[in-house]
């Protein structure tokens, strides 16, 4: 363990499996506390018992994180029982359904960005609040997409969302600033990773075959190369980083 967030406390939404497990797995073993929620719970316990097999320390929470109400108990049993927070991963989200605009109701609209946006302002919010109130400063990671910054077939209200978390990270980045209250908040652009939401697309040869041709570094990424992100944006070593977009897409963005 070399502890490059040793003492931290880190919060992780949807760390129950893909990303959000490989994040918490990480920074777990670089030293700090990881409070795992999942709107499964039974998964987020699932992340925490591997965190504990490998020596870690984590506890897991039930987590609907469009729900301001299960929000708040989470915030009060952080302020309660670890009294303070120092990294928030605001992971958890959906990928929308692959709908064309013309087929997308305001249902669905509201479904993805509710779970993808809401979720991340609440987490934002709050995350802000606990490390305020403790007053050591921290950062806010915000998984956004590729497709937060460029358009696709098929993506509207994924798309939409994960560009407003992009630019509402900024928003809250400035004000943090202004503020002086040492929060850095910033953005994390995955691309084509193998998790559970994207499974069943890139077992279709044909979708594998289109992304792989789209991606320069010639794989799939994997959670942990997310993760990594991740480690790098919690720690101390990213102080003069916020604001800003760290894309982890193997080069799908540079062509």
């Amino acid at each position: 363990m070399t502890g490059r967030v040793a003492g931290k406390v880190a919060l992780v939404t949807g760390g129950g499996s893909g990303i959000g497990r490989a994040s918490s797995l990480t920074l777990a073993r670089e030293g700090a506390t990881v409070v795992v929620t999942d709107l499964n719970g039974d998964s987020a316990a699932e992340t925490v018992s591997l965190v504990l097999q490998a020596g870690g320390k984590a506890r897991s929470m039930a987590h609907d994180t469009t729900d301001e109400t299960v929000w708040q108990a989470v915030v009060a049993s952080i302020r309660a029982t670890e009294k303070r927070l120092d990294i928030v991963l605001n992971n958890a989200g959906v990928s929308g359904g692959g709908k064309l605009l013309k087929d997308t109701s305001l249902e669905d609209w509201r479904f993805v960005n509710g779970a993808n946006v809401e979720g991340v302002y609440m987490g934002t919010k709050y995350g802000i609040e606990l490390m305020e109130e403790a007053g050591n400063g921290g950062s806010i990671i915000n998984i956004s997409s590729i497709y937060g910054k460029v358009g696709a077939v098929g993506s509207v209200s994924y798309n939409a969302s994960k560009g407003a978390v992009c630019v509402m990270s900024k928003g809250a980045a400035l004000e943090c600033g202004q503020a002086g209250n040492g929060v850095r908040v910033n953005t994390i652009h995955p691309g084509f990773i193998f998790t559970g939401m994207t499974e069943g697309r890139l077992q279709r040869n044909d979708f594998r075959d289109w992304a792989l041709k789209r991606t320069p570094i010639g794989r799939i990424g994997e959670a942990q190369d997310i993760a990594n992100g991740v480690l790098y944006l919690a720690s101390d070593e990213s102080s003069f980083v916020t604001g800003t977009e760290l894309v982890i897409d193997g080069g799908f963005l540079a062509i």
